[in-house]
């Protein structure tokens, strides 16, 4: 049952229970009007702190944003997360008019971006709300919850440490203090590990099952993992071993891969449907954003990863040709580049069908795109047939049963899971083995690779070629792309990897490495004396 946001207090009581701006990218606070009444719940408190992740605000998709200024859709977490991470890539392009959509296509953002700022507040104000908890409770809270608000806050310093650098922070509700990267990376360790303990067991969960979509030790392990992963774009130090060992504890746990399909859906596509979270697709969940079509409605959520790669001229289903994604939204924006494509059908000649007939032709049941009536390359980023459309999200039920609503989706968000050990596993031991895969490492990578029904290796090793490669695989259109290729060395700087519309050319061109930083937003600079902008954006 998804009842962990259901029911949170209004944010407009919490705004002023607490004396809290609630758009507060510097994570400061206006002072408590003695004539408000200053009685804090806590529950509801404790339940802000995941919402912020899944919500808006309280009043649901169309409701009040708790980002003063920013549409709450627009501003919320998943779909920012995803525009900063997949747009900039080469894995989508938007052909939106949107203002901050063609700086990310083509790489040109500045400190005016107005979608970074989004994302900015909302990791920044999410981070209020956990101090704000933190604060509230002080050492006579519920071990188990303050052990689940402090990684819910370094989860969302681990966000915003990734994306801008040198980051403002506060543990208390104060005017914040800028860290450098590295030590932002060294108090988001320390606090892991300290959390780590007083956290639920690591135990695969459906959402019928008491925990479904708190914190447990096995995401502390899965955070940690990625951020051992990425040590030495953070700090200059490889922790390749960490990583591995990090990845190890969440494979070892009893979550499990999806490997049987149902229906007429593989075990692949189970991940990215709307009952997700009561199939066994959900053993593989190791922290989902939780996502309801009555309950939890959001612009900014999974709805905004599905209907945004969706047109009226796609059909997900092979059993249904008259309906899409199985919502009554397809807005038609986010398609693949050709170098997507590639990752499956390396000469570019994928046939034109619908996505479960592009996937067979494919060998590769993560083949989802919608070729037919639409170009591999894209001459017109402002026309969503130039590029293929991708159809992994949907709100279909794998048991072909009726979802919650028709406008809003079921489908949970998994921000982390079980393949995401496997492939941080085999990298990480891969780096420490001369550039190729373990033998335990090839296991895992043929564990992924056998799920979607794609060719297996069993007397070679994959090469950090091959690995970066399976990444967009098996991880395409879910919000990580960026970082992965940031940590190869193929997203900003002089590198020869190139993708149609990298740095605003179509054949692809180089920008400078300072861009793999987004800049801290212009206002935050000019209101707070602690702040400097970081390096290339002065």
């Amino acid at each position: 049952m998804k009842y962990i946001i259901k029911n949170i207090i209004p944010a407009a009581a919490l705004a002023l229970t607490l004396g809290m701006t609630s758009c507060t990218g510097d994570l400061d606070v206006d002072p408590i009007d003695p004539n408000l009444s200053t009685e804090v719940s806590l529950d509801g408190l404790y339940l802000k702190c995941y919402a912020n992740l899944a919500l808006p605000g309280n009043g649901g998709a169309n409701g009040d944003s708790d980002i003063d200024g920013y549409d709450g859709g627009t501003a919320g977490f998943i779909r920012q997360l995803w525009n900063s991470n997949e747009l900039p890539t080469d894995e989508s392009i938007c052909c939106w008019g949107d203002p901050g959509i063609a700086g990310f296509n083509f790489n040109q953002y500045d400190a005016s971006h107005p979608m970074m700022h989004m994302y900015y507040y909302r990791l920044t104000t999410g981070i209020n709300y956990c101090n704000s908890y933190l604060n509230e409770v002080g050492e006579s809270g519920d071990a188990q919850k303050v052990a689940e608000v402090r990684f819910v806050r370094a989860l969302q310093y681990y966000m915003l440490m990734d994306a801008f650098g040198n980051i403002p922070f506060a543990e208390t509700l104060s005017k914040p203090v800028q860290i450098s990267r590295q030590e932002a990376y060294q108090w988001i360790e320390k606090e892991l590990l300290e959390a780590e303990p007083n956290l639920m067991d690591a135990k695969a969960m459906k959402s019928t099952d008491d925990g479904y979509g708190r914190a447990t030790k096995g995401a502390a392990w899965m955070l940690l993992a990625r951020l051992y992963l990425n040590a030495e774009v953070y700090t200059g130090t490889a922790q390749w071993a960490k990583a591995a060992e990090y990845a190890k504890k969440v494979i070892d746990a009893n979550y499990r891969l999806n490997t049987a399909g149902a229906n007429q859906w593989s075990a692949y596509q189970m991940l990215f449907m709307a009952d997700n979270g009561e199939s066994n697709a959900a053993y593989e969940a190791v922290f989902p954003i939780l996502q309801d079509g009555s309950t939890t409605t959001s612009w900014g959520g999974s709805l905004f990863v599905l209907a945004s790669t969706f047109d009226g001229n796609m059909h997900a289903n092979p059993l249904d040709a008259a309906a899409t994604n199985n919502t009554t939204q397809a807005w038609g924006g986010n398609r693949a580049r050709p170098e997507l494509v590639k990752k499956f059908f390396p000469q570019g000649d994928a046939p034109s069908g619908q996505s479960y007939d592009v996937a067979v032709a494919a060998g590769d049941d993560r083949a989802l795109f919608c070729t037919e009536g639409r170009t591999l390359d894209i001459e017109k980023t402002t026309e969503f047939t130039n590029g293929f459309a991708v159809a992994k999200w949907s709100n279909f039920r794998s048991d072909n049963a009726a979802t919650h609503n028709a406008q809003f989706p079921d489908t949970d968000f998994f921000l982390f899971r079980l393949a995401e050990a496997y492939l941080t596993y085999a990298e990480a031991t891969a780096r420490e083995n001369g550039g190729n895969t373990t033998a335990e490492g090839t296991n895992y990578i043929n564990a992924l690779r056998s799920r979607a029904h794609a060719t297996t290796r069993s007397n070679s090793s994959y090469s950090l070629n091959d690995i970066i490669d399976e990444w967009a695989r098996e991880f395409y259109y879910e919000g990580r792309r960026r970082v992965d290729l940031i940590r190869f060395g193929l997203f900003g700087g002089n590198n020869n990897y190139k993708w149609q519309w990298k740095g605003g050319s179509y054949e692809g061109t180089s920008f400078s490495s300072y861009l793999n930083i987004y800049a801290i937003p212009s206002n935050e600079i000019a209101t707070n004396s602690n702040l400097t902008q970081n390096q290339g954006y002065q």
